[in-house]
């Protein structure tokens, strides 16, 4: 990028052939830290798309999972009424049983 400029006599170069050399040299630099910047922008741009893109994904799969727990709770729920009203009293001695369970691990 940088231009060659001509030499004097003794092969150094002129000082205005080295100004111009440096000027070039400048613009040179400055065309690459403003192509360097572009490319990181690019790249931050690419990486928060990706990254919206994976948390709306995780955010479907995680609202579907609680939608599914919720229907088996439910179905659980509808379950333990149908058995409740079907056998009242074996529901009403598996509920002591169960409370009594606890009190004895509770008193320990």
């Amino acid at each position: 990028m940088a231009t060659a400029a001509g030499k004097t006599g003794n092969g150094m170069k002129s000082t205005p052939d080295l100004e111009a050399d440096i000027k070039q040299l400048r613009a040179d630099i400055e065309a690459l830290a403003k192509q360097l910047a572009k490319t990181g922008e690019h790249g931050y741009g690419t990486a928060k798309r990706a990254a919206l893109k994976g948390a709306d994904e995780l955010k479907t799969q995680g609202d579907a999972a609680i939608e599914a727990l919720r229907a088996n709770a439910r179905d659980i729920e509808d379950q333990v009424l149908t058995s409740v009203r079907e056998k009242p009293v074996t529901s009403l001695a598996i509920a002591a049983g169960i409370g009594f369970l606890v009190a004895l691990l509770a008193r320990r």
